[in-house]
């Protein structure tokens, strides 16, 4: 259990976690070698639709999140704020952030921002305030399929990746970067800020929770 003193930092690493999270995205997206699997998705569906990334990805987490019902999988604060936060800062870091040209910028672009986004993912899923809607799809379809973890998120994350693909969303060595390291990366930073139970001092590292059955929000 948490003591009400450690609520500040919860929801300090929370606010933080997604705020970071929408920024390491757009760093991904400026570094136009490849981006996260969902935001294959995201950016196809921004070049359809003429909306910016961070909105499809708000209405996408949205749209995911319905699928929840079904399931019976309950959204907590994370949940929530995983939809409205993270859009809105990868939209305002690339606003921010001008596009690249010179692979000199943009390697060490897409190196910070996969580094960053594992850090990020470390702050806000460390925090315990519910998982982001595309991880409880995943867990959901676990739940009640009996499916492995592994095997759901490895053929949603081909789906909306080829969908993404064939929508004009950007695929890449750092796609590949991406998905081979964000689980040993979000697994360290988890670990390390990590928050202290109340009652023994343990640290609350999400031991059901593998480091690569960790989804993107």
């Amino acid at each position: 259990m948490f003591t009400p003193d450690r609520l500040g930092r919860r929801l300090f690493q929370l606010y933080a976690g997604l705020a970071l999270y929408g920024a390491s995205s757009a760093l991904l997206v400026r570094a136009g070698l490849g981006l996260e699997p969902w935001n294959v998705l995201h950016q196809g569906l921004a070049e359809l639709t003429g909306l910016s990334i961070g909105v499809v990805l708000t209405i996408v987490g949205a749209a995911v999140l319905l699928l929840w019902i079904p399931l019976r999988q309950r959204p907590g604060l994370g949940t929530i704020s995983n939809v409205l936060v993270i859009g809105f800062a990868m939209d305002a870091t690339l606003g921010l952030i001008p596009d690249a040209h010179a692979l000199s910028v943009r390697v060490p672009m897409l190196l910070g921002g996969i580094v960053l986004n594992g850090a990020a993912t470390g702050l806000y899923i460390a925090a315990r305030f519910g998982p982001g809607p595309r991880d409880g799809l995943m867990t959901g379809l676990h739940r009640r399929t009996g499916r492995s973890i592994r095997l759901i998120r490895t053929t949603i994350e081909v789906a909306v990746v080829a969908t993404g693909f064939a929508l004009g969303g950007t695929v890449g060595v750092g796609t590949v970067l991406y998905a081979v390291s964000i689980g040993p990366l979000a697994q360290l930073f988890l670990r390390a800020f990590a928050v202290p139970a109340a009652s023994t001092r343990s640290t609350v590292v999400a031991e059901a929770t593998p480091a690569r059955a960790i989804l993107r929000p």
